[in-house]
């Protein structure tokens, strides 16, 4: 029975693949891509408690890996991340490509024009090209639900692994969806099949001439079928005046456009956008005076176009960075600045910092000032902590990728010692524990492997906090709520060959504590390790946490008689600190009682 629902496009993507009948879903959380496990998770038929098995994998290429592994099973299965986890899970999914599928399986990549919270903007649309993948780009949240759903067919029907291409503001932006039924699909018998699924060169060469005809298949699907079943479509003018305007656009770029060129333009808008149906584009050509292609990013379809003799105007005038907008679009091709309302109230302008209370912080602190004294190189990683690269504290040099810290600073140390330096300056790298467990064990190996001599400081805050408190393999708990084996980190570095008594676990909200490991680390040799242990300060304790760090909570205050405004507690960066000019005040209501600013102060006048 339909019935209508405000979804957002990662919801409406979960409701689809709900619908279709998946059985697995996996995914390392990602942003923008992250919530759509979380509710799948929650789904259930109103007659039956047994939610869609689903659960976080310690990195991308895992959840892919486990997903193949389902689909080879017999199950439809999913698997979701965000732009940059495609590049982790790459090495599978060109092979998948080629082997195909038994159960229905897509790859939902939610890329991230503006880099509202990445490292880059890649467009993953050239994945499709590059690993020969059916690829939808739903422009809303029906289309999110819609498209989720006929892509199980798609990759059923063709033999393919589907790619489903999400950006930011689909994922995250509501609208209202007509949702359904879970279908009730039969089981199926697991069937040996060694030239279809071993991908040794023997098969591959075979698998390579089968994935041909497949690509000419879904070719004729993309020129045909899409537009019969609208999936792709043409809109037509409501009015017309003076040349006609033609656009072609695909994803949330269609609906900027729209609202740049009005009804006057006619427009194909592609749902299927590998393979691209180029003969429909040049029989769209045809009925318009002049072509515009409005897309994000790369110059993806503007290229093939153009390749195919087809006179377009595209990323001459688009630009080929940055978020699109329907006013950017509106001045890129029209020169007109659209009228635009502004709040009676001015937001102050405010850089993100961590948390009032992030464990995070004091370790960032000790590391700060000691750049101030010797040199020292910090190699960073990606997480909550990257923020200790902004001021006051500027304690990063350098920060990649997911687990390229430790990497890093050994090829950093290596560098160092082949001109002579390695004594002049001490290397060390920051990653937290859910970005070690993702990829930085193999990093740890490799230096210890190579007779490195680094300081490798794990930031173990019992959670995946950036996006969003995900559990990990670190937690002791699954995305399903059940306990599990806990992963013992330190144990884990000592096996990897990291010797037990350079293994230093602290409380980084401690400073001697702190400071003394930092020291000690320094006057060892080969590589040690500083594994900070405390809950991130937004966690919900679990009850290990409880029993280990207790719930007390606490506030601190300023005595502004003791006070000599010297604003060191102002240089930890805690947001909860407030100078006015001629005082120094804690706000109650951010504070958390971590006591890092009452360890600094030399005048006792934090209480």
């Amino acid at each position: 029975m339909s019935k209508k629902q405000l979804l957002t496009g990662n919801e409406a993507v979960a409701q689809g693949a709900y619908e279709a009948g998946i059985n697995f879903a996996s995914a390392y959380p990602g942003t923008p891509s992250t919530e759509i496990l979380e509710n799948l998770s929650q789904l259930r038929d109103e007659t039956d408690d047994n939610h869609v098995y689903c659960e976080w994998a310690p990195n991308e290429k895992v959840a892919l890996e486990a997903a193949i592994g389902a689909s080879v099973g017999g199950v439809r299965s999913m698997v979701t991340m965000k732009h940059v986890g495609v590049n982790v899970a790459a090495d599978p999914l060109f092979t998948n490509a080629y082997t195909g599928v038994t159960g229905g399986l897509v790859l939902v990549s939610a890329d991230d024009p503006g880099m509202h919270s990445s490292q880059n903007e890649q467009d993953n649309r050239n994945y499709a090209t590059a690993a020969r993948l059916l690829m939808l780009e739903p422009s809303d949240s029906q289309e999110s639900l819609d498209f989720a759903k006929k892509a199980f067919e798609l990759s059923e029907h063709f033999d393919t692994p589907v790619l489903l291409r999400m950006t930011t503001r689909v994922c995250h932006s509501k609208s209202i969806v007509n949702t359904g039924e879970r279908i009730n699909l039969p089981k199926t018998t697991y069937k040996k099949n060694i030239q279809k699924f071993v991908a040794t060169p023997a098969n591959a060469k075979v698998l390579r001439e089968q994935l041909k005809d497949r690509i000419k298949a879904m070719y004729e699907y993309a020129c045909t079928e899409a537009f019969a079943q609208g999936i792709s479509k043409v809109i037509e003018p409501t009015s017309q005046s003076g040349k006609k305007i033609g656009v072609i656009s695909a994803g949330v770029a269609y609906q900027y456009a729209k609202d740049a060129f009005g009804d006057s333009a006619s427009y194909l808008k592609l749902g299927m956008t590998f393979p691209l149906p180029i003969d429909a584009i040049q029989d769209f050509a045809k009925t318009v005076d002049v072509l515009y292609v409005v897309e994000e990013l790369d110059p993806y379809m503007e290229s093939q176009i153009k390749a195919a003799g087809i006179d377009v105007i595209g990323k001459s005038v688009i630009p080929e960075s940055g978020e699109l907008n329907a006013d950017i679009v509106r001045q890129a091709v029209f020169g007109e600045s659209a009228e635009n309302l502004k709040s009676a109230i001015e937001a102050v302008g405010r850089p993100p910092a961590m948390c009032a209370g992030c464990p995070h912080r004091g370790l960032f602190y000790q590391l700060a000032k000691l750049q101030k004294k010797q040199p020292i190189m910090i190699a960073g990683d990606i997480g909550c902590y990257t923020l200790g690269s902004a001021p006051p504290l500027s304690a990063l040099d350098t920060c990649f990728c997911m687990g390229g810290s430790i990497s890093s600073a050994h090829g950093a140390y290596m560098a160092h010692k082949s001109t002579g330096r390695e004594e002049d300056i001490t290397v060390f790298s920051v990653i937290g524990d859910s970005t070690f467990l993702h990829t930085g064990i193999n990093s740890l190996m490799n230096s210890v492997y190579n007779k490195s001599r680094t300081i490798n400081i794990i930031l173990d805050n019992r959670i995946t906090a950036m996006t969003g408190q995900q559990q990990n393999p670190g937690t002791g708990y699954t995305l399903m709520g059940e306990e599990t084996t806990q992963v013992d980190i330190p144990l884990l570095c000592k096996s990897i060959g990291v010797a037990e008594n350079q293994i230093h676990i602290i409380n980084p909200l401690d400073l001697n504590e702190s400071e003394q490991a930092i020291q000690a680390a320094m006057a060892e040799d080969g590589v040690s390790v500083i594994i900070t242990r405390y809950p991130c300060v937004l966690k919900r304790y679990s009850a290990q946490d409880k029993t280990e760090f207790g719930v007390e909570q606490k506030v601190c205050k300023v005595d502004n008689d003791k006070c000599k405004l010297c604003k060191i507690c102002v240089g930890t960066g805690c947001p909860a600190i407030v100078y006015s000019g001629d005082r120094v005040d804690i706000n109650a209501g951010s504070c958390n009682g971590c006591t890092l600013c009452q360890q600094v102060c030399p005048f006792d006048a934090i209480i």
